[in-house]
């Protein structure tokens, strides 16, 4: 299927008042919808300059739907949801922000896709014994290998390297002054600190970068692993198996890499645990003991002596193009300053093979993976902001941002990083929006990453004004911090605040507000049930922008510079950008 262009042109929104976020919705004429061809879905038609979970509604409800397949970047139909978008832009007031004057940013991307009948991971146990591991049972591998249809390597040794950290910063190095070349490194999920729940060993229970599995594939690749699996664990991991299965299965997308991806392991992936100790016991070593041991200071790599691996793929290599879509508001006074207001328009796509299962499990109701909640709700919301914002004028820009990849790597936001439609140091802050949950109004609302910017401090005084509080995130062990997209701001010195919906309901209170969270993680998330339904309850949604619109009017509307708690990790990043000490 063709792209569309966007329509010529659209009629701007009738100047009939401009009534704030919060107040009662008001009737606003019809915009002019482009031609029904232009578009696989119309435009609103009815939506308001105020923020309502109504508009919150009508527009998730069209980004989540069956005609976008899930919202898979570089595809011909999921682009078509970034065209939607882009449109949209448009009829609600925003300028072009992208390339050559479109809403636009191109990012040049590669879809890798495994065939599994021709691809294995198979290890030898030192008596000879084979222990071929089953692909998406007990393995789950790729490559970044991008310029070879099949990527192999002979049996290797294997060495368990604990964590896969080396942090200078916290006195821990668990590879040593070891070579890896040709060999296969073991590595387990999150950090020490969460091992331990010491609060004076990284950051305690809470995540840091050097938890997160892209860190841990960088960093094997820096040491010359040839291949590098994590030992998949559900708690440390905050997901299950499934997720890491309909995750890193079938197109795995990455960003267009000058050497080809020469510069990382041959074969990357995730094993499960209950191989992990078949493993481990093949070299006589307890897998448990093991994992106690790497959570000691001083902590050592262990060979599995006598254990080798070895494996193969054979893929398809797609060169595709995605795209960021960009709009801009220019400001009055200070137009070359801008408040940001991100949030990820892709999902997982649809993805192929027999549809089994049964309720609550992979594949019941389709193979279309809709991203209702993960994240039309965020796209929705930037689309709500941007009308809002545009109702009136402001001192500051305000520059809208959905981006691509993000269920990859948060590899469009990386992109927008590394090659910014306008200077980071020109961006005053932001605000990421990601995978809101309808469960109506809160008394709350989570920081995620909370303790790390004045825009806490901001957002707090907004909410305390409805009788409402700021929390922290009840799961830093989690790592939700580092990702979503505002990290790859935030890395650049780029104040960021990504606050989620509350846990404590109106109605129900915490328990209700905690029992909604985990049933959508154990059925929906990262599932082809995660798709919008209309007895949805958005108020709380709306709420939470109309505070969100907030604090970025404050600082739209003033000369404020907020910036990181002192000694934040990105504090020095942001001085640097600034030209200060």
């Amino acid at each position: 299927m063709k792209h569309y262009a966007l329509a010529a042109s659209l009629l701007a929104l009738a100047a009939c008042g401009s009534p704030k976020p919060d107040a009662t919705p008001v009737d606003a004429p019809a915009a002019e919808t482009p031609p029904a061809q232009t578009l696989l879905m119309p435009l609103p038609s009815d939506t308001t300059a105020a923020i309502t979970a109504a508009d919150l509604a009508e527009r998730t409800k069209t980004l989540a739907d069956d005609t976008f397949e899930g919202r898979g970047p570089g595809t011909p139909i999921g682009e078509e949801a970034a065209a939607w978008i882009g449109a949209e832009m448009e009829r609600v007031g925003l300028k072009p922000g992208g390339d050559d004057g479109t809403y636009f940013q191109k990012v040049a991307m590669v879809n890798q896709t495994i065939e599994p009948d021709q691809s294995f991971l198979t290890f030898t146990a030192p008596d000879g014994t084979e222990m071929p591991t089953v692909l998406k049972e007990d393995s789950v591998i790729w490559t970044k290998h991008q310029d070879s249809a099949t990527i192999s390597f002979e049996p290797t040794d294997v060495v368990f390297v604990g964590y896969g950290v080396d942090a200078p910063e916290y006195s821990w190095d668990d590879y040593g002054d070891q070579d890896y070349a040709g060999k296969t490194v073991l590595i387990l999920v999150n950090d020490p600190g969460f091992a331990t729940g010491d609060a004076e060993l990284f950051k305690g229970k809470s995540m840091t970068y050097y938890g997160r599995w892209t860190y841990k594939f960088e960093e094997a690749a820096r040491k010359g692993a040839t291949a590098a699996f994590i030992v998949h664990e559900t708690e440390p991991a905050s997901y299950g198996w499934d997720v890491v299965k309909n995750s890193w299965s079938g197109a795995q997308s990455d960003l267009v890499r000058e050497n080809g991806g020469a510069d990382r392991a041959e074969l990357e992936g995730w094993i499960s645990r209950a191989m992990a100790e078949k493993l481990f016991a093949s070299a006589d070593l307890d897998f448990e003991a093991m994992k106690t041991a790497a959570k000691t200071r001083g902590f050592k790599p262990v060979p599995l002596t006598g254990l080798k691996a070895s494996g193969e793929i054979v893929q398809t290599i797609d060169k595709l193009d995605s795209r960021n879509v960009v709009g801009v508001l220019p400001g009055t006074t200070t137009p070359d300053e801008y408040m940001l207001y991100t949030a990820h328009w892709d999902h997982l796509g649809k993805k192929t093979g027999k549809k089994t299962g049964a309720p609550g499990e992979d594949f019941y109701e389709d193979q279309i993976y809709n991203g209702a909640v993960d994240n039309a709700t965020g796209a929705s919301a930037l689309l709500e902001l941007a009308e809002a914002f545009a109702a009136e004028p402001h001192e500051r820009s305000l520059l809208f941002v959905s981006v691509t990849l993000e269920e990859s790597g948060l590899l469009g936001s990386e992109y927008f990083a590394e090659n910014p439609t306008v200077p980071l140091n020109k961006i005053v802050a932001g605000i990421n929006m990601d995978g809101a949950l309808p469960v109506g109004r809160t008394h709350d609302m989570v920081v995620i990453g909370y303790g790390a910017s004045e825009l806490e401090d901001r957002l707090a005084e907004i909410l305390k004004a409805d009788n409402r509080v700021i929390k922290p995130d009840g799961k830093p062990e989690a790592g939700y911090f580092y990702r979503s997209d505002h990290i790859s701001l935030a890395k650049r010195g780029v104040p960021m605040l990504y606050a989620d919906g509350g846990e404590d309901k109106l109605e129900g209170g915490i328990a209700a507000g905690k029992a909604a969270a985990a049933a959508y993680t154990a059925e929906r998330y990262h599932k082809p049930m995660d798709e919008y339904s209309d007895d949805w309850d958005l108020s709380g949604f709306a709420e939470d922008i109309q505070a969100l619109y907030a604090v970025g009017e404050g600082i739209a509307d003033s000369t404020d510079w907020p910036t990181w708690y002192a000694g934040n990790e990105f504090e020095a990043a942001r001085k640097e950008s600034l030209g200060v000490e």
